[in-house]
């Protein structure tokens, strides 16, 4: 079987006088900026739905100078927009055939209270990392090492979109995995995971445990 073309990993850099002009501030002016670098391929009706946008990203941040966002996607970004530079490169399936990765991520860690059916976002590390471990078995086509997983960061989302204020909780996290399911893990790594993708959650970053001195990863 050939060796096809199963996304596309574009890193966006922007610099101090892009971020102006772009009024980048918050996490839906980078979304906006993401989006606006794709051709938009659904229709409003499926925008409605659960059909995904075919991007997954996250905001890296930077120094100063530059400031960089980590892309994924299933079409090319535009390699020449009007501001900032991209970098693009096609990511092969034989990326992933491998058992085990290490992996990183920033993610909305959230759960539906079953009296309400409100979202309700999860902030204590212990139940995040219990959450990262139940989702990936359940849903996501891995197992994390318990050893391994470290929670780095956690924290909220704030930004203001068509006046309404909307927040999300913030969580990243490393750590090494075992794939259980591959067409699981295939989606997971190719659609993002979780909640809030499309503001810039949810993008697994793995590099393969079999040789890290002579595999790069994503």
């Amino acid at each position: 079987m050939s060796d096809e073309i199963l996304a596309y990993a574009s890193v966006l850099r922007l610099s101090r006088s892009d971020r102006k002009t772009l009024k980048i501030k918050d996490a839906y002016s980078v979304h906006k900026t993401v989006y606006g670098l794709f051709e938009d391929t659904r229709t409003i009706a499926e925008k409605q739905t659960n059909i995904p946008s075919g991007i997954v990203y996250a905001d890296k941040g930077g120094d100063f100078h530059t400031h960089q966002i980590l892309m994924l996607s299933n079409r090319k970004p535009h390699q020449t927009p009007q501001f900032g530079e991209v970098e693009t490169k096609a990511v092969y399936s034989h990326f992933l055939n491998y058992t085990h990765y290490g992996f990183q991520i920033t993610i909305n860690p959230s759960k539906r209270d079953k009296k309400t059916g409100k979202t309700i976002s999860i902030q204590d590390r212990t139940a995040i990392e219990e959450w990262f471990k139940s989702r990936g078995l359940l849903s996501w086509g891995f197992t994390v090492n318990p050893e391994s997983l470290q929670v780095e960061k956690v924290g909220v989302q704030r930004f203001e979109k068509n006046g309404m204020s909307v927040v999300h909780g913030s969580a990243t996290l490393k750590g090494d995995l075992t794939v259980i399911n591959p067409e699981q893990f295939r989606l997971s790594f190719t659609q993002g995971i979780g909640r809030g993708r499309a503001f810039g959650f949810g993008l697994l970053q793995i590099v393969p445990l079999t040789d890290l001195s002579s595999t790069k990863g994503i």
